[in-house]
């Protein structure tokens, strides 16, 4: 339990500027804010919202009834050993697909069956989530636009601006919870020691622990060095996010809260025909992705592989 707390953790820290980055940037929250708005919104999501996906971790990637608990702590351990290590370049990587692939590494290793549909399912809506996002991105300005002015700057903003960008990025917030605290509590199902609201509880304090105490550096990171927005295209952008994120939850499987940000805001830069985009960060966000899976799949076999040679499994 204390290595999925640990998890849990780093995942509450690598998500706040995926959550509260849009409105930290456009000057609608100060940072201590808006982790203290996150935190409480993600235990909740995590809490109460989290059942499904945490079914879908806990019994829909690896077969054979129960997971014998070194395997588990080798699933986390990976994950978190990753996660962290990304955590530390400051580099927002997909935890989700660095967990899936620590699993069926260590599901490798162990010898225990693979449910290959279900990776199959997580892998095409890994790919489509982005595309998606940048389509809800791209429509939620043009709408907006049409039905007012377009901002451009970001200057004072008005009471209303400041209201839907903390909405969304509390939306957000709750969205992470439910989608992102499985990637730590989910491998307590595995084991048949916890049940679905005890492990998302558990998951969810750590979550909100890692936004309050090392959340602000990767909220600096998103919120300013990855694109210029303004208020509108923020908001839009953080909606288009949770909606993608939302929907996902709602049918039991889960997605990268990072690649369905960088999507949306694509989408709302191409929606005012200019490059807002800031390319380079984005290909070492890109690169980070590419590396996550091969990284958690390598560590996960590993782990219990080397558990196995010292008879500890």
């Amino acid at each position: 339990m204390a290595a999925a707390f640990a998890f849990a953790f780093s995942i509450g820290a690598h998500y706040t500027g995926a959550c509260m980055g849009m409105p930290y940037a456009a000057g609608a929250i100060r940072p201590w804010r808006a982790l203290l708005l996150m935190a409480p919104l993600a235990l909740v999501g995590a809490a109460f919202a989290s059942g499904q996906v945490e079914t879908t971790v806990g019994h829909g990637i690896l077969g054979g009834g129960t997971v014998a608990l070194g395997v588990a702590l080798a699933i986390v351990v990976a994950a978190l050993a990753l996660t962290s290590a990304y955590n530390l370049v400051t580099i927002p990587t997909s935890t989700i697909q660095i967990l899936v692939f620590s699993a069926v590494g260590a599901g490798l290793a162990a010898g225990l069956p693979i449910h290959w549909t279900t990776i199959g399912t997580l892998v095409i809506l890994w790919a489509t989530a982005p595309f998606a996002a940048f389509a809800l991105g791209f429509l939620f300005v043009r709408a907006a636009d049409r039905y007012s002015p377009a901002t451009s700057s970001r200057g004072a903003l008005g009471r209303t601006a400041v209201l839907g960008l903390v909405g969304v990025g509390a939306a957000a917030s709750f969205a992470m919870g439910a989608n992102d605290v499985s990637n730590a509590s989910g491998a307590l199902i595995m084991t048949g020691l916890f049940g679905l609201f005890l492990a998302g509880l558990v998951g969810g304090l750590g979550l909100a622990l890692g936004v309050l105490t090392w959340g602000r550096p990767l909220l600096q990171r998103v919120a300013f060095d990855l694109v210029e927005l303004d208020p509108r295209m923020a908001t839009a952008s953080q909606l288009a996010q949770s909606t993608v994120i939302l929907v996902s939850v709602a049918f039991g499987f889960f997605t990268s809260m990072n690649q369905a940000l960088v999507g949306a805001m694509i989408g709302a830069g191409i929606a005012r025909r200019r490059s807002t985009v800031l390319w380079k960060p984005i290909k070492n966000i890109l690169l980070g992705w590419a590396a996550g899976p091969l990284s958690g799949v390598t560590l996960g076999f590993g782990l219990v592989w080397a558990l196995t040679q010292v008879h500890w499994l």
